[in-house]
């Protein structure tokens, strides 16, 4: 068969399944067979496949059939205008993410003082997408990347050597804050917010192909918030600050709750383009001893 009919015949496959975005999908699946962009499969669409390619292809179709996401597929994903590579052990960076990298940079610049280095903590780094947006956006900055999973901070660490960050980032491993050196300047963490009751409702790709233990937040989604704020006494330089993704409709749990270990916090809700709440920043001015 010629690259434009293979092209029509997985992206009605995929249709079929209800894949969303199915004709993209379908040329990256191909993309990824041929080892050509996108955009180069309509500069040849008369291009005979070998039995081989056309073969490849289909078992990656039938994958993402399965729900198995296109991003674990390929092994990489973009996500901030930098491409990452990922694996079944790490979640899947989402575009949602982007807005906290934003704040974060914004924060960052508004915090540093000349001469003196900003220390920054991305908490549960995965494969370490936050961490090394910020070390490529603010190069003066130290980060500490942590991570329970190993296999995620191996992941991490292949995305820092390849984005050449490897002496800026630094891995650790252990829960939240808990393996972090020294006292941090900022705290930047989009932890698991999912209730327990909302797994039920998460599409397959989601479901049965990320870890669960990047996405499963207890009873209420905020286990893992509600623990990085016990450990952050000690954790945080004077003057500190911090921001987290949560999940829609938490805002107010989650103010209420760094309220409750940090009265003196100056919190602030942002939303997203959606008009949902989608980060919490709170600065801590009186500092935390």
């Amino acid at each position: 068969m010629i690259l434009s009919e293979v092209l029509q015949s997985a992206t009605q496959a995929l249709l079929r399944t209800r894949i969303d975005d199915a004709s993209v999908e379908a040329e990256l699946l191909l993309g990824r067979v041929l080892r050509v962009p996108r955009t180069q499969l309509y500069t040849e669409p008369e291009r005979v496949l070998t039995s081989a390619e056309t073969k490849h292809l289909w078992r990656l179709v039938q994958r993402r059939l399965d729900h198995e996401p296109t991003a674990y597929i390929l092994g990489h994903c973009e996500f901030y205008g930098i491409d990452f590579c990922i694996d079944c052990h790490t979640f899947i960076p989402r575009p949602e993410t982007e807005l906290l990298v934003e704040k974060a940079m914004e924060l960052a610049q508004r915090i540093s003082h000349p001469g003196k280095q900003i220390i920054v903590a991305d908490v549960g780094t995965g494969c370490g997408a936050i961490a090394l947006s910020l070390a490529l956006a603010l190069p003066q900055a130290k980060i500490y990347a942590t991570d329970i999973s190993a296999s995620a901070l191996q992941v991490a660490g292949i995305n820092c050597r390849r984005h050449g960050v490897n002496s800026q980032v630094e891995l650790l491993q252990g829960n939240l804050l808990e393996p972090l050196p020294q006292p941090v300047d900022m705290i930047v963490a989009n932890l698991p917010y999912i209730k327990n009751c909302e797994f039920k409702d998460l599409s397959p790709e989601v479901r049965n192909f990320e870890p669960t233990m990047a996405l499963a937040g207890g009873e209420d989604g905020l286990d893992k918030i509600q623990q990085m704020l016990e450990q952050m006494p000690g954790k945080l330089n004077y003057k500190a600050c911090f921001l987290l993704e949560i999940g829609q409709g938490q805002g107010g749990m989650v103010t209420s709750l760094i309220k409750n270990y940090f009265p003196q916090a100056s919190i602030e809700l942002i939303y997203d383009l959606g008009g949902i709440e989608r980060v919490v920043k709170g600065i801590l001015w009186e500092g935390v001893r």
